[in-house]
C-alpha cells in the first residue's frame, strides 16, 4: 500500500477516483446477482468507498509518521555530532589555556629570577667600586645636557665635583636609575618602529642626573659598567613586555665604550645575551662611533660575537663619515645614526666622500639603514625625505619618557589577567 501512496494532490485524487470506480463496480455486480435490493447495493458501494478512503488516509498518516521519525533521528545524529565537536573544541580550548597559563607563569618566574640577578650584580659592582670612586678625583668641566631642568642644574652645581661623584655612586648603590624610552619612527609614514632606551640617575632629592653629567665622572672610575648593567637588564624586561603587544617593535640599547672593553663585565654581558638570544630581532645594541673606532681586537671580537647571536648593531655620535663601511657590515652594524644638522649642512665637516642625498645609497650597499637623529622641526623632516632617510628620531617625534618602576616588577596577577594587561607600556613624563 505504501508504494502507491503519494504526497501529490493530483495523484491522491486519481487514487480516490479509482477507489470510487472499484466500489461502484462492486455495487453493480452485487445488484446483478439480485442478492440485495438496489438501495442496499448503493449503500454498500458508499460504505465501501468510505472504508477505502479511511484505509488510504491511515496509510498516509503512517507514512508521515515514519518520515517524521526519520527526520528526528537525523536531527538527533546531527545534534550528537555537534555536541561531540563542541566538546572537542572545549577540550582544545582548555589545552591552549593551560599552555598559556604555564607560559605566563614561566615568564613571570623568569622575570623574577632576572630581577634578583640584577640586584645581586648591581650590589656586587657597587661594592667593588665604592672605595675606588671615593679616592679618584673626578674630571673638571662636567657638561650639562641642554634639556636638564634649571632646578636640577642648581642643585647639582652646589654639590661640587666630589659631591657629584658621591651622589652618582649612591644613586647606583640604591638603584636610583631610571629607564627612559624615546620613539624612533619610519619615514615618511612616521610609524613607531623602535624605542631608544636611555638611562637617567636620580639624586637623593629627586634631581635628574643626565648622561652628559654622569658619564664624564662615572667613566674614569669604572662606574659605567654598573650603569650599562642596569640598562641592559631593564631593556630585556621592557622588550619582553613590548613583544607581547607587537612583534614589530624593537629597542635600541646603548652600551658605552668603557663597557665594551671591560674584561670583567663584558663576558658576563655576552653570556647573558646568549641565554636571551630569542630577543635578537627586538634588541639593537648601540655604540658610539668613537667607542667602535677604539674597540681594538678584543672589542671587535665582542661585537662579532653579538652579531653571531643574531643581534643587530647601531652606531651613533657620528662625527666623521670617512669610514670603512664594509668592515662595519662585517662587524654586524645594520643602523647608523647621523644628526639632522650634518645632513642639512651638506656633510660639511663630516669628511664624507658622498653628498647627503647619496649617503642612503652608500649605506644600502652595505646593508645598513640610515636614521636621522635630533630632528626637531617639520622643515628638517622635508629635507630628510629628500635624502630618502629610513627613520627619524628627535623631539619632533617624541621626547624621552620614563618607564614606571612597577613595569619591572613581576605582576601579582593570574596568567589570564597578565595576558590582558601586559602589553600596555606605562609612561610618565621625564623630569
Amino acid at each position: 500500500m505504501g508504494s502507491i501512496l503519494a504526497e501529490n494532490p493530483m495523484t491522491n485524487a486519481l487514487i480516490a477516483v479509482t477507489y470510487a470506480m472499484a466500489c461502484a463496480t462492486a455495487a453493480v455486480l452485487l445488484a446483478m446477482t439480485k442478492l440485495a435490493s438496489p438501495m442496499t447495493c448503493v449503500l454498500f458501494g458508499i460504505v465501501l468507498v468510505m472504508l477505502c478512503g479511511q484505509l488510504h488516509a491511515s496509510a498516509l498518516r503512517r507514512r508521515e509518521k515514519r518520515k517524521i521519525k526519520s527526520e528526528i533521528a537525523g536531527l538527533r545524529r546531527v545534534s550528537q555530532g555537534f555536541a561531540l565537536a563542541l566538546e572537542d573544541t572545549h577540550t582544545k580550548i582548555d589545552t591552549v589555556k593551560t599552555a598559556m597559563e604555564a607560559s605566563a607563569t614561566a615568564q613571570s618566574r623568569k622575570i623574577v629570577a632576572e630581577l634578583q640577578l640584577l640586584e645581586g650584580l648591581m650590589r656586587e659592582f657597587a661594592t667593588k667600586i665604592s672605595t675606588k670612586a671615593k679616592d679618584v678625583p673626578p674630571p673638571e668641566d662636567v657638561l650639562l645636557e641642554r634639556r636638564a631642568t634649571d632646578t636640577a642644574r642648581t642643585y647639582l652645581d652646589t654639590l661640587g665635583e666630589s659631591g657629584l661623584l658621591e651622589t652618582i655612586r649612591a644613586s647606583l648603590e640604591e638603584n636610583r636609575v631610571d629607564l627612559y624610552l624615546q620613539p624612533i619612527v619610519s619615514l615618511p609614514q612616521r610609524k613607531l618602529r623602535f624605542y631608544e632606551a636611555l638611562s637617567r640617575l636620580r639624586a637623593e632629592d629627586g634631581s635628574v642626573i643626565m648622561p652628559a653629567q654622569y658619564m664624564k665622572v662615572a667613566a674614569p672610575v669604572g662606574l659605567m659598567s654598573v650603569v650599562d648593567n642596569l640598562l641592559l637588564f631593564r631593556c630585556v624586561q621592557i622588550v619582553r613586555r613590548l613583544v607581547q603587544k607587537s612583534r614589530e617593535i624593537g629597542v635600541f640599547c646603548n652600551i658605552s665604550g668603557d663597557t665594551l672593553t671591560d674584561t670583567e663585565f663584558f663576558p658576563q654581558f655576552l653570556e647573558y645575551m646568549h641565554h636571551n638570544r630569542d630577543l635578537a630581532h627586538h634588541i639593537v645594541f648601540e655604540f658610539g662611533q668613537d667607542a667602535v673606532l677604539k674597540a681594538g681586537a678584543q672589542g671587535e671580537e665582542n661585537l662579532l660575537y653579538l652579531a653571531s647571536l643574531g643581534f643587530a648593531l647601531s652606531m651613533d655620535h657620528v662625527d666623521t663619515l670617512a669610514l670603512d663601511f664594509g668592515r662595519l657590515k662585517t662587524l654586524g652594524f645594520r643602523y647608523m645614526k647621523v644628526r639632522a644638522d650634518i645632513l642639512m649642512n651638506g656633510m660639511t665637516g663630516a669628511n664624507s666622500t658622498v653628498a647627503a642625498e647619496d649617503l642612503k645609497k652608500l649605506l644600502e650597499r652595505h646593508s645598513m639603514n640610515l636614521i636621522a637623529e635630533r630632528v626637531e622641526n617639520e622643515k628638517e623632516v622635508v629635507q630628510m625625505l629628500d635624502y630618502s632617510v629610513d627613520f627619524g628620531q628627535g623631539y619632533l617625534f617624541g621626547e624621552p619618557r620614563a618607564v614606571r618602576e612597577d613595569s619591572f616588577k613581576a605582576p601579582d596577577k593570574t596568567p589570564e589577567k597578565i595576558e590582558a594587561s601586559a602589553p600596555v607600556i606605562p609612561f610618565r613624563r621625564a623630569g
